[in-house]
């Protein structure tokens, strides 16, 4: 055995810069695309912020796992269309943005982040609010402006939410909290008057006698 290899660790794989930029591409509307998949980082590599030309991240390689200290990550604006299960590793993160990406649901192992407070969402290609976010204890805003979300009502119509923010309870102020409150009930008023009054349906209100 050659001498000195004996006991010695594996190394960890570090991307130069010289490497991320061989990881460039064109994109066919002329974008610069910085693809890091199969590169088995264990830490964002440090040349990243050389690489201003870069206008896209396309792929989040599921190395992103082992950043397993993490508390904000931002990954909006890369046209992301899905999310490796990995994202689930990272226990610590309080604010997670993914924002302006191509996103039309989550991985369900992004429940596993309970001690996430905030997630941006908007503009993407949700069409119903995740399911898994529901499971997050502490979770406290939810942005999803501007996704196609489906009406759950009969007409089962999607429209282009301008302004869709969620927000627990527990963190409104008691002002906040009786007028959403109030507007609830006025919106389950309002829906159950139109099914009162459907077209060619007896109106309950003006039958008696």
């Amino acid at each position: 055995m050659a001498k000195g290899k004996k006991g010695k660790a594996a190394k960890s794989k570090t991307i130069t810069l010289k490497v991320a930029k061989e990881c460039l591409q064109l994109t066919l509307d002329g974008k610069r695309r910085l693809d890091l998949s199969f590169k088995e980082v264990s830490v964002m590599p440090k040349c990243l912020p050389k690489l201003c030309e870069v206008e896209e991240l396309e792929e989040l390689p599921a190395s992103v796992g082992r950043l397993q200290n993490l508390l904000v990550l931002n990954l909006c604006n890369n046209r992301l269309s899905s999310l490796p299960s990995a994202m689930g590793l990272l226990k610590k993160l309080l604010t997670l943005s993914l924002g302006m990406n191509q996103l039309n649901n989550l991985p369900s192992s992004i429940s596993a982040l309970q001690e996430l407070r905030h997630i941006g969402l908007s503009d993407n290609k949700f069409t119903r609010v995740p399911f898994c976010i529901s499971r997050m204890d502490k979770l406290e805003r939810v942005n999803l402006d501007r996704n196609p979300i489906v009406t759950e009502d009969k007409s089962n119509q999607s429209i282009n939410t301008e302004k869709l923010y969620l927000v627990k309870e527990s963190v409104l102020c008691e002002d906040c909290l009786n007028k959403c409150q109030t507007d609830r009930k006025t919106m389950e008023d309002n829906e159950n008057w139109n099914e009162t009054n459907l077209p060619g349906k007896p109106n309950l209100l003006t039958q008696e006698g």
